[in-house]
């Protein structure tokens, strides 16, 4: 559903009043941008659902600060990006990781040039990532986070971003090399 500004306005007021019809055209409007958002960060379809009813419990609860300033859809993007990142912050994925590098023996060859990979290849290849480097990788690459911005939401050091980014780039590479 595409909706223009002066609809997100209305939908937006409607909740602010408490109207239960503006809350579900705003859940239907946002819930499958949302779960796209969800899944790519924690992976699963089950934990993704659980992100996406909590971002929405925030999203209608702090609905009284979105100033009107921008666009709404980007604010309520940053609201489930939060939420998952508190999912996550919760599990201490990026420790976890610390063991995965371990366990793979991941080197940093340069990559092969690989002609054709479709988009949901490729999302499925992101979404088997160990949790770390999903993590990372979204904020970055996706996101358009920097490791500064990274470290700060993450609560680790810039140089453990880069790291991570590095080794879920070289572990894509990888699993691309092995599928062609």
């Amino acid at each position: 559903m595409h909706l223009n500004s002066r609809d997100w306005s209305t939908l937006v007021e409607g909740c602010r009043n408490g109207d239960r019809k503006a809350q579900k055209a705003l859940y239907d409007a946002l819930s499958g941008k949302m779960f796209a958002v969800c899944l790519r960060y924690m992976g699963s379809r089950d934990e993704a659902e659980d992100v996406l009813q909590d971002g929405f419990v925030t999203l209608f609860s702090k609905m009284d600060s979105y100033s009107g300033a921008g666009s709404f859809e980007g604010w309520a993007r940053k609201i489930f990006v939060n939420t998952a990142l508190m999912s996550l912050r919760k599990k201490d994925v990026l420790k976890q990781s610390e063991d995965v590098d371990a366990a793979w023996n991941i080197t940093s060859e340069d990559p092969t040039p690989i002609q054709k990979i479709g988009y949901r290849e490729l999302s499925q290849m992101i979404s088997s990532l160990p949790p770390g480097f999903r993590t990372v990788f979204n904020m970055y690459i996706i996101e358009g986070y920097s490791h500064k911005e990274i470290a700060e939401s993450l609560g680790v050091s810039e140089a453990t971003s880069r790291s991570q980014l590095q080794r879920a780039r070289a572990l894509l590479q990888s699993k691309i090399k092995e599928k062609y």
